[in-house]
């Protein structure tokens, strides 16, 4: 994995600066000048800053024993808001190439104008450029006003309104799939919110509140159905009864639980299937489920009321959402340019690891799908977002060998469980069939040995009783 993203850094730095990618010498500290780049990226198309690359492209690198005092200041920067307002969520990462170390920052587009030391940075072909005059400034905001709903602010809701319970998760699977402490283990829940800039000013009024992001992401349902009643996703199972459905499952609630839904409908109308990946275990139903259901509803406009739609047939998975669309017709992967369309909702489910990294998710539905069936995906952007994943099934190239270690098959399991699984999907999973043997081998000691935890403590034998990793 780490092979392949050096790879793709590679690419992006042979392809030389643009709107979207600055390099910088940066030896032993940090650039004067990095967060008018940072500050410009967020107020624009977002990109992609190497540290330790000099202007024409060539790998300079950085101070090995500079490094981590790099990162530490560079941390505490994103979170001062003198240096940076609103304040942002940055991970700086460090990877060798040609023998030296690079840093890599990458900065989402946001939904908010960002100002640095009390300017405000646009970006074009050039670089950055400060925008001091009054029409170029109000040009970002309005830039930022009409595309981004999730940014709308709803001062009458309060912390109460949301779930505590979802925002702890939430914070847990933050920390479970970082390399390092994460930030949100010590915040509060209103700064953890604030960190991921979920709260935001009304233009209008000039009050403060919570954003749509924060409400769609933790919002109980009546919340969210109070600022946004039409809000609703379809999943729709149709092989036998053309005329209606087979099966329905009709979600009205926060998007986290609503990927759980999904994944769990797509689990229960689709074959499993396997695939060796080097030495590793993949589930490429898994895979192609997890990108398509996550950009259902990361992506979609949520201002239109036309309902999102999950639809399995006999020989698609379909997806359909409202859209505001920057093209019309069908995505070509080799010249597509993702961009997100709900920035702030793409950072929170990337920091719980639901999402890669803005462009790769389209990669893997490609990879994945060749894999599962033969076929492509077709994408189809316009006021209304089609995707068509071809699902007939075929021989899988390579095989999971039957006969697989005890310790291998915990830790199988407690990568499959960071999201919440039943012991059918663990069986299933593991291609297992009996259940008691998998409570007694598997789970139970997992659970002793606080590497997986139930979902419902009180009631250990529930029908609804699922399983999450620590």
């Amino acid at each position: 994995m780490a092979e392949k993203i050096k790879s793709e850094l590679m690419d992006i730095i042979r392809k030389g600066e643009s709107v979207t990618t600055e390099f910088k010498k940066a030896y032993n500290q940090l650039p004067n000048n990095l967060f008018e780049t940072i500050c410009a990226f967020l107020n624009r198309n977002g990109g992609n800053i190497f540290l330790g690359v000099a202007n024409d492209g060539k790998i300079i690198g950085v101070d090995k024993l500079s490094i981590d005092i790099m990162k530490k200041d560079f941390a505490n920067l994103c979170n001062n808001s003198e240096k940076i307002d609103p304040t942002v969520y940055l991970n700086i990462k460090e990877y060798e190439i040609e023998g030296k170390i690079i840093l890599h920052i990458y900065v989402n587009e946001s939904s908010e104008v960002h100002r640095t030391n009390g300017k405000f940075f646009d970006r074009n072909e050039d670089g950055d450029y400060e925008a001091r005059h009054t029409n170029r400034i109000a040009n970002i905001y309005i830039r930022k006003y009409e595309i981004h709903t999730e940014d709308k602010v709803y001062t009458h809701i309060k912390l109460s309104d949301l779930r505590e319970d979802l925002i702890k998760r939430a914070r847990q699977m933050a920390i479970n799939r970082s390399e390092e402490n994460h930030i949100w283990a010590d915040l509060s829940d209103e700064e953890m919110l604030r960190s991921a800039n979920l709260f935001g000013k009304d233009m209008e009024t000039g009050k403060e509140g919570l954003t749509l992001a924060a409400i769609l992401l933790f919002g109980k349902e009546q919340t969210i159905l109070s600022v946004l009643p039409h809000h609703k996703t379809d999943a729709i199972y149709r092989v036998k009864n053309l005329d209606r459905y087979d099966d329905r499952d009709y979600i009205r609630t926060n998007l986290i639980e609503s990927f759980d839904r999904l994944m769990a409908f797509v689990g229960k109308h689709l074959d499993d299937r396997f695939y060796l990946e080097g030495v590793q275990r993949i589930d490429v139903r898994y895979k192609i489920a997890r990108e398509v259901c996550v950009n259902l509803l990361m992506h979609r406009e949520f201002s239109n009321p036309y309902p999102a739609k999950l639809i399995i047939e006999k020989e698609y998975l379909k997806t359909e959402n409202a859209n505001r669309a920057k093209m019309i017709g069908k995505i070509n992967i080799n010249s597509y340019q993702p961009y997100p369309k709900n920035p702030k909702i793409a950072n929170v489910f990337r920091e719980i690891g639901l999402a890669d990294e803005l462009g790769s998710g389209v990669k893997n539905m490609y990879k994945y799908t060749k894999i599962y069936s033969g076929g492509e995906p077709e994408l189809k952007e316009d006021d209304i977002f089609r995707t068509y994943i071809p699902i007939t099934t075929q021989e899988i190239p390579q095989d999971i060998p039957q006969e697989t270690p005890q310790d291998d098959k915990k830790t199988l399991i407690i990568k499959y469980c960071r999201n919440s699984r039943s012991i059918r999907e663990i069986m299933e999973y593991l291609h297992l069939r009996d259940r008691k043997n998998v409570y007694t081998s598997y789970i139970k000691p997992l659970i002793k040995e606080e590497k997986l935890k139930m979902t419902i403590p009180d009631k250990p034998n529930s029908k609804n009783q699922r399983y999450i990793s620590l």
